[in-house]
């Protein structure tokens, strides 16, 4: 145990792991350069999970240059200094593994799920590509021309897409929030290797990066594997702040009508801006308390009231995603049944939100939805992908470690006066945007 202390602060600046850890029972070291290492040991599987996630995404995108962030996601596959393009996937691949990645507004993160006797190898190539990404003029050009080919078909090929997309652009307006993460077409279209560059050399850093490793491991070997890679790459400029710009006041009732000869399933939506854990902890609990209260499955106060006993909706649910660097959005979304008017439905379930939140809720129903919320950590706690994702995610848009370890302390401490405020908060928010997505109208114009 000394030579294996003695060995960590040689390489580390130590954080004592969280003796009270209550999620995942996560360790975490900070490498001299300014990563973050956290590991999860689980036994379960000879499998692993590791995660590198980096404090950009999409809301970092510079002004005029929208989806440079996601676009350079893409480029992470190709050439490096000493993996030919694509190698770090097709190694992966013959040693029975996967691997992706994905942008979102706060994060990028590149996953690998591979044998846990691999760790090495998977280490070694995630570290070469992090500093020493090196692909070639025509490998962008090619790998632009595929982004183009998302952005065709998953939004302007798609009626969803689109009216989501004007959802957004009309929710954050002039906020990076409300640029699509694949960005606009026109700004993506003139995206070139200098972009990519610029923004790598910015922000693709062991400084700005948190690495989670979640599997059949021992915490030395993930330490002393880190130590012998990514220990060994230049720190990088270290963000300053990850905060975000607050949004634009909106005129009150905002609303968007959208119809589409391709839509075969009408349905509403209304989004209202909620609190990030980061801007208020108590109240983005409270706020994730009533989700599971009313969208909590087949046992969620909506469900039950307007598809079982109503049956005027065929399908309801609640959103609500406090990890966020910025403010957040909590939305409500509802089909309605056969021949059932949507825009009725829309106001019986404005009123009936009314109506509970005069009412209030008892402590036995935020007893059990608390219970059920604590029983998902549970189930969490067994994959190897769920304390990757969860850690990963929180660390990289600023929470501590902490932040989620005693998040079942948290949430046993959340009142029903707590949650009946959350509710009557949305409901008072005057910063919404309505939206129906409709079919054309038989003979008429969109």
């Amino acid at each position: 145990m000394r030579h294996l202390l003695s060995w960590v602060t040689f390489f580390f600046l130590l954080s004592v792991p969280n003796s009270h850890a209550a999620v995942f029972h996560s360790q975490s070291f900070t490498l001299a350069n300014g990563m973050q290492i956290v590991v999860v040991p689980n036994t379960l599987s000879d499998a692993l999970v590791q995660m590198v996630w980096y404090k950009v995404g999409a809301a970092d995108d510079p002004s005029g240059a929208s989806g440079v962030a996601h676009y350079l996601e893409h480029m992470m596959f190709k050439r490096t200094e000493k993996l030919e393009s694509g190698e770090f996937s097709a190694q992966i691949a013959a040693l029975g593994g996967q691997n992706n990645a994905f942008t979102g507004y706060d994060t990028t993160a590149y996953h690998v799920s591979v044998s846990a006797k691999h760790l090495a190898l998977v280490m070694q190539m995630e570290a070469e590509r992090m500093r020493s990404l090196n692909p070639a003029v025509a490998e962008a050009v090619t790998e632009r021309n595929v982004v183009l080919s998302e952005r065709q078909e998953r939004t302007e090929n798609n009626p969803i897409g689109l009216f989501y997309e004007k959802l957004r652009t009309t929710f954050f307006a002039e906020h990076p929030y409300g640029r699509p993460v694949i960005g606009w077409r026109k700004e993506i279209e003139k995206l070139d290797l200098e972009n990519l560059k610029v923004f790598y050399n910015q922000f693709y850093a062991p400084s700005n990066a948190v690495l989670v490793v979640s599997g059949n491991v021992n915490v030395a070997d993930v330490l002393r594997l880190a130590a012998g890679t990514f220990g060994r790459l230049a720190a990088g400029e270290k963000r300053t702040s990850l905060s975000l710009p607050p949004v634009m006041k909106l005129p009150a009732k905002q609303s968007i009508v959208m119809r589409d000869a391709r839509v075969k399933q009408a349905f509403w939506t209304k989004q209202i801006l909620a609190p990030s854990y980061r801007e208020a902890p108590q109240k983005a609990l409270a706020t994730g308390v009533l989700l599971e209260i009313l969208a909590g499955g087949e046992v969620g106060l909506l469900y039950r009231h307007f598809v079982m006993d109503k049956k005027s909706a065929s399908g309801i649910d609640a959103r609500f995603d406090s990890d966020t660097r910025g403010p957040s959005v909590f939305s409500l979304i509802a089909v309605p049944s056969l021949d059932n008017d949507l825009a009725v439905l829309a106001k019986d379930i404005e009123a009936y939100l009314h109506k509970l939140a005069q009412k209030g809720f008892s402590q036995a129903s935020v007893d059990a939805a608390k219970k059920r919320f604590l029983d998902s950590a549970v189930f969490a706690r067994d994959r190897l992908m769920a304390p990757a994702q969860i850690l990963g995610e929180s660390l990289a848009i600023g929470l501590r470690i902490e932040d989620v370890e005693s998040w079942p302390s948290h949430i046993r401490a959340v009142t029903p006066a707590q949650i009946d405020a959350a509710l009557r908060s949305l409901l008072a928010q005057k910063h919404t945007v309505s939206g129906m997505l409709l079919p054309k109208i038989k003979g008429g114009a969109l």
